[in-house]
């Protein structure tokens, strides 16, 4: 039997409407937010990038794809990951080929960033899957210039990964396991989203927000939120191909 509190639907509907309260306010919030967000100052991005793709070497510019506004999501999949990408980060990807054509028509280009050669990126996009553009930062220092990853030397100096590499928890040991590298260079990789946008031929970038923000999460946490039972950390989250059945 659960023990969760059951009540008369007298109950639930008082309980129901407090909450619908807290929900009023997190979206006015939400929306306070979402402006706050789109009136930070846009900054030129002077340096040049190239960035490895499918169909060849390409600049940040060009990876906008002609439309104005770019949005990307920076999978953690180190040179130095052997078994795929970190598996949270593979959720959240499993959720972004829906939004593709509505974004495209938005004037938005979606795609993913890694710093694992594009060699290893193509084979794991079609191991899970994928259709959005995954492309390379493994020979440029776009990744870590814009805060996306952080060098051998940068990660020894940030007490948080030191902590967590010196004293990881259980969960954290088998994300190790998972992606085959040890934590040291595993936890070098950011997970962000990142946008910019193009203007009278000028890139400007925008926005960036990193874990453990609640935007840099798998889609399906969205529906999880509403139901009945609460989950275990999303950072035990098995790639989609490893699930037993």
């Amino acid at each position: 039997m659960s023990e969760h509190k059951i009540g008369t639907r007298e109950e639930w509907q008082a309980a129901r409407e407090e909450l619908a309260k807290l929900e009023a306010e997190h979206g006015e919030r939400n929306r306070e937010i979402t402006q706050k967000r789109r009136e930070l100052p846009w900054v030129p991005v002077d340096k040049e990038y190239t960035f490895d793709t499918d169909e060849g070497t390409k600049t940040l510019a060009e990876l906008f794809d002609g439309r104005s506004q770019l949005l990307a999501y920076n999978i953690m999949y180190g040179p130095d990951y052997t078994l795929g990408a970190c598996p949270g980060c593979t959720s959240l990807g499993d959720g972004l080929d829906g939004s593709l054509v509505h974004l495209n028509h938005v004037d938005v280009t979606l795609l993913c960033f890694s710093r694992a050669p594009i060699e290893e990126l193509s084979a794991y996009k079609k191991r899970m899957g994928w259709q959005f553009p995954y492309v390379s930062t493994y020979n440029s220092d776009f990744a870590f210039d814009f805060g996306l990853a952080v060098t051998e030397e940068q990660a020894q100096q940030i007490p948080e990964i030191k902590e967590m590499v010196d004293n990881p928890p259980d969960w954290l040991q088998e994300w190790s396991r998972q992606i085959g590298a040890e934590l040291k260079d595993g936890l070098r990789e950011n997970p962000s989203w990142i946008a910019f946008a193009r203007d009278n031929g000028t890139v400007y970038h925008t926005y960036t927000v990193s874990a453990p923000d609640p935007f840099v999460a798998p889609y399906f946490s969205f529906l999880l939120e509403r139901t009945p039972k609460a989950q275990t950390d999303i950072a035990g989250t098995l790639r989609k191909d490893e699930y037993p059945d």
